[in-house]
């Protein structure tokens, strides 16, 4: 499994074992692990296994690293090894799995793992399948309806995977996780979501970002889902009217909204790269309303050489639009995201 497995053996030596591994995968994945006997055979059979995957993983990684530090990542035959490598490590694991499934067959977190397993190395029917099989067994559980939403619409089918997230919140309306994921895919596929919800792009926006706003409500200090809710606001598009004057006030307040977003990523931010990652952001948002001042206020704290060529750009965007006598668009009033 790739690195949403990864740490699984320091949660392991912890303290409170299962406990450690339940947070753990219920995290990264979304899966209700629960293990109310450390002692149980059968757990201990699926600790091993999950512990076997990650290890492989990590195996897998370290020799891609050593191929490339090495200088043959462009060799076609030392990349042709390395695939049998990895093809032979990975097959161990997955005979695992069945050999596990099939004296567990009604494992259903068993299935969901062995599922993940699956999709990670490009075996998306079959993950499908595993994750169907979980349903059966076990049709409430929230983690293996969210899995599949996620592989529909990985696969296209993403109106298969609206019903499937929202049966998921149904039943789990408290993690964070599905809501973030269903909003996600109502934004990319907002023609699906159209027609689906007989609804127009504006109401899809809404949609998204309601969905986007639950999630952050049930998970408000996660930086990583603040700053994916404001990079969201980059692809809402305001309704268009004949109107020029009645357009701009509408991309002003988009940015106002947007700012609004990328200020509450700011505060959740926990070094001085995401810090000023995100000022970088607010300063784009505050040249799109017509705001320079702001704008350079904001640069001016950035100084860290990974963004040095962004904001460069966005100084020189400003330099090249502005002209004497512009007038600047009055700061509208910022909406919660």
């Amino acid at each position: 499994m790739n690195d949403l497995l990864a740490g699984l053996l320091s949660a392991l030596m912890a303290t409170n074992q299962p406990a450690a591994v339940s947070n753990l995968l219920h995290k990264k994945t979304g899966l209700a692990v629960e293990m109310t006997d450390p002692n149980d055979p059968v757990e201990k059979a699926y600790q091993k296994l999950l512990l076997e995957d990650d290890a492989a993983e990590q195996e897998v990684i370290q020799w891609a690293e050593a191929n490339n530090s090495s200088g043959m990542a462009t060799n076609e035959v030392a990349k042709a090894a390395l695939q049998v490598r990895v093809r032979t490590r990975y097959e161990k694991v997955k005979k695992a799995y069945d050999v596990f499934i099939a004296s567990h067959p009604k494992h259903v977190n068993g299935r969901i793992a062995y599922a993940s397993f699956l999709n990670d190395i490009g075996e998306e029917e079959a993950s499908r399948t595993e994750l169907e099989r979980a349903i059966q067994i076990d049709p409430n559980n929230p983690a293996a309806l969210n899995n599949l939403a996620n592989s529909h619409g990985h696969s296209g089918e993403v109106k298969k995977a609206f019903g499937y997230y929202a049966q998921a919140i149904a039943i789990a309306p408290n993690e964070s996780l599905y809501y973030e994921n269903f909003a996600t895919t109502v934004f990319l596929f907002r023609k699906d979501a159209m027609e689906f919800y007989q609804i127009d792009e504006q109401q899809v926006f809404a949609k998204a970002m309601e969905l986007y706003r639950k999630a952050l409500d049930l998970d408000p200090t996660n930086f990583l889902l603040a700053s994916e809710v404001a990079q969201t606001y980059y692809g809402i598009k305001p309704a268009k009217s004949d109107d020029p004057q009645k357009n701009r006030v509408s991309e002003v307040a988009l940015a106002d909204t947007a700012l609004t977003a990328w200020r509450r990523a700011l505060e959740l931010a926990g070094d001085s790269l995401q810090r000023e990652g995100v000022q970088v952001h607010l300063a784009r948002w505050q040249v799109n309303a017509g705001r320079f001042d702001e704008a350079l206020q904001i640069l001016g704290a950035v100084t860290n050489q990974v963004y040095a060529a962004t904001k460069a750009r966005l100084e020189k965007k400003m330099a090249n639009t502005a002209k004497p006598g512009d007038a600047v668009p009055a700061r509208g009033t910022p909406e919660n995201p």
